[in-house]
């Protein structure tokens, strides 16, 4: 039966998309001896990782896996995991990278949540393997890097099938590339699935909102895990043909970071306002050249305001800040190096996260979903081409993140009159005490006035006569001491009596999750290890 012509004699859109694995071969074919990876002093060419992903995809391929086949993936970053996102994706495969700090139970985990059909682990983690061959009897493929005590070996499979190759599979727009799991920090990670045709715009945005101007002839430096946010940054990077380079170590080592952006020039590096602050307060941030620098990009979380003003009294006008989910792939708002400002003043929109990304859409809603005018705060909801597909296998999930066609991020916060917007927190992060909502942020950025305290986290508790309260968990700067009435009694100064804390507790260090970010789960349970919580119902 022949198919009836659409209106206007156009042809029906199969909607295919370039399969992602292109942006590795059209840089071994224009860039084949240009440094394509760096990590410890060795050097692997566009070339070189053309080949080894077309050795590995055609290894994998020879064991059975096929299009739609999701490949779990666990390991520090290294050439191999670089390459593991190619080879999945020039298969028509799913990349499932996981988050190498989880422990094995966490990973057996997603693997099951994901229904991985092979592994690729690195050899330092032969745990991880065995918990995850016990939770998913169905995965028959386990790749090991790094030695061959419980899999195929990674560099083995590659020399083996060295000028091998396996077809690229087409792919459609809707066709998913990457479970991009996410963090887990309000109950069990959910699978974001994240397409071809998604991670084409997403790619695109970046680099033209991000860091307009990269080219081949930059290199970009990774302080994150590949797995997540730094993966999606690193694939902008490949797309420009820029060369990546990765640290050497498994933890940040500041001089190593200025170091290797002094070596390679570096021009962008993605990180966390954590890793930020880290950087650009150690001494080695005036020991190197870091003038090539033109976009140091942050996000994951909000800066806190005067971790901002040192970072950019360290490092100049380069500081880009980008609000996202991995649900919208970091893809909502954007604050260029103009607009920080290393001084508060006129004109000087201080606590904003940006404006709209090219091609997004946000819209401010109350719990009914209705829209809400400038200066009115609710949830932060966007619609545009970033948004991923939805959660996989988990409807219940879907039908709670999305609403009239916006994707509901969870975090509060209000647009002003230009369309800038200001973060105020994550809806599970605000508390009331006597009545009134109290926003953690706001009083979390006026501690980190104070020159005692170098990181702060205010969480609610329950509390018999307020019903809330918050509790303040504070680390010290070196050198420094204060002590918990005085801190509070310099904070009244700043805040309202009913948003000061009830308590404040100092650590030595605030926990993080894999990623950088300060995780208030953690802080909640480390109170309640150290006996601190409950509270008595004293004010």
């Amino acid at each position: 039966m022949a198919a009836t012509a659409p209106r206007g004699g156009v042809a029906p859109n199969t909607r295919r998309v370039m399969n992602l694995a292109h942006f590795l071969r059209k840089n071994a074919r224009r860039l084949p001896d240009a440094a394509g990876l760096v990590q410890g002093g060795r050097v692997w060419s566009w070339g070189e990782l053309d080949a080894r992903v077309d050795a590995m995809a055609a290894a994998l391929a020879g064991r059975g896996v096929v299009k739609g086949d999701r490949v779990l993936v666990q390991s520090r970053n290294g050439h191999q995991l670089f390459e593991s996102m190619f080879v999945c994706f020039r298969l028509g495969a799913v990349w499932v990278p996981t988050n190498y700090r989880q422990t094995p139970a966490e990973v057996a985990y997603l693997a099951k949540a994901s229904g991985a059909r092979a592994l690729i682990c690195g050899s330092v983690f032969p745990e991880h393997a065995a918990a995850i061959r016990a939770e998913c009897p169905d995965l028959d493929v386990v790749v090991e890097i790094g030695g061959a005590s419980f899999g195929e070996d990674y560099d083995g499979l590659v020399a083996a099938h060295d000028g091998q190759a396996a077809p690229v599979a087409d792919v459609e727009h809707d066709d998913p590339c990457w479970f991009f799991f996410t963090s887990g920090t309000t109950g069990r990670p959910k699978a974001a699935v994240l397409t071809h045709g998604q991670m084409g715009f997403v790619i695109t945005n970046h680099l033209c909102d991000l860091m307009p101007g990269t080219t081949e002839a930059d290199a970009s430096l990774v302080v994150a895990p590949l797995s997540h946010g730094a993966g999606i940054h690193q694939l902008a990077q490949v797309a420009a043909g820029a060369t990546t380079v990765l640290t050497a170590g498994e933890r940040l080592d500041p001089e190593e970071a200025w170091s290797l952006v002094a070596q390679w020039r570096v021009a962008n590096m993605f990180t966390v306002p954590t890793i930020v602050k880290i950087l650009t307060e150690h001494p080695a941030v005036e020991r190197h050249d870091r003038s090539s620098l033109r976009h140091v990009i942050y996000a994951g979380a909000p800066m806190y305001r005067e971790d901002q003003k040192r970072a950019l009294r360290a490092l100049g006008p380069v500081l880009v800040q980008y609000f996202g989910l991995g649900e919208v792939t970091g893809n909502i708002t954007v604050l260029p190096p103009r607009l920080h400002a290393a001084e508060d003043g006129p004109g000087v929109k201080v606590g904003t996260c940006g404006f709209e990304r090219t091609g997004m859409q946000v819209d401010i809603q109350d719990p009914e979903g209705r829209s809400l005018p400038p200066g009115q705060t609710g949830e932060i909801c966007v619609c545009g081409p970033a948004v991923f597909a939805g959660y996989y296998d988990n409807p219940k999930a879907n039908a709670e993140a999305f609403r009239n066609g916006w994707f509901r991020t969870g975090d509060l916060g209000h647009l002003d009159g230009q369309g800038f917007l200001f973060i105020t927190g994550r809806a599970s992060d605000m508390y009331i005490s006597g009545g009134s909502n109290v926003y953690p942020r706001e009083t979390e950025e006026k501690l980190l006035k104070h020159p005692a305290i170098a990181e702060a986290a205010i969480l609610g508790v329950p509390d018999p006569t307020w019903g809330e309260v918050g509790v303040a968990v504070c680390t010290l700067r070196p050198g420094e001491t204060v002590e918990e009435p005085a801190l509070i009694a310099w904070l009244s100064a700043e805040v309202a009596r009913y948003k000061l804390p009830k308590r404040v507790f100092f650590w030595d260090e605030l926990p993080k999750s894999g990623y950088g970010k300060i995780t208030k789960r953690a802080i909640r349970e480390g109170l309640e290890q150290r006996g601190a919580l409950p509270l008595d119902g004293k004010r």
